[in-house]
């Protein structure tokens, strides 16, 4: 889906920079709703966390802070809602190399399934293959992406931590 978010009509849309659940939740409708993507919802991603939810939260704040400053906030919430778009399990042991090289792979990997299914503008192709930088080599094009590639380590960080705190909370 190319971005409705163009040089003419920027005046007029940032008069309403404040993020909104319910604008969010339009511009990653049709991505959130697809089957293929729903499945996620089965995959875990950080040991206590859906590979959806992950998504989820990667794109609503990469949405919000790309709407506060003023960069292409559609583009980006898509492409961070389908960053990790992949249906393996990374951590099978039974696939020989598949958590050693699973970093360097997924990207293209999500990138290659979200071409399938969705129409992709250029922004959100980089922001799903560059992902991972600096662990793939090519330097994000675009200032969203770099966005997307620092939340997506805060959001994994969080979740980690947390379920770190219940462990320890448990002993």
């Amino acid at each position: 889906m190319n971005s409705e978010f163009t040089k003419e009509n920027n005046e007029t849309s940032l008069i309403f920079a404040k993020p909104s659940i319910n604008e969010f939740k339009s511009i990653i409708n049709d991505i959130a709703t697809n089957p293929n993507v729903l499945s996620l919802k089965n995959r875990v991603q950080h040991k206590n966390k859906s590979r959806y939810y992950h998504c989820l939260c990667v794109s609503f704040y990469t949405y919000a802070i790309c709407k506060k400053l003023k960069l292409d906030y559609v583009s980006a919430a898509r492409g961070a809602m389908l960053h990790d778009f992949y249906y393996y399990d990374w951590r099978d042991k039974k696939v020989e190399g598949q958590k050693k090289f699973h970093a360097f792979r997924h990207p293209r990997i999500a990138l290659n399934n979200a071409k399938e299914l969705f129409e992709l503008n250029e922004l959100e192709q980089d922001i799903i293959v560059k992902h991972m930088w600096p662990l793939t080599l090519k330097l994000p094009a675009h200032r969203e992406s770099y966005i997307v590639t620092l939340v997506d380590k805060y959001c994994a960080s969080r979740e980690i931590i947390r379920l770190l705190r219940k462990k320890i909370k448990f002993l």
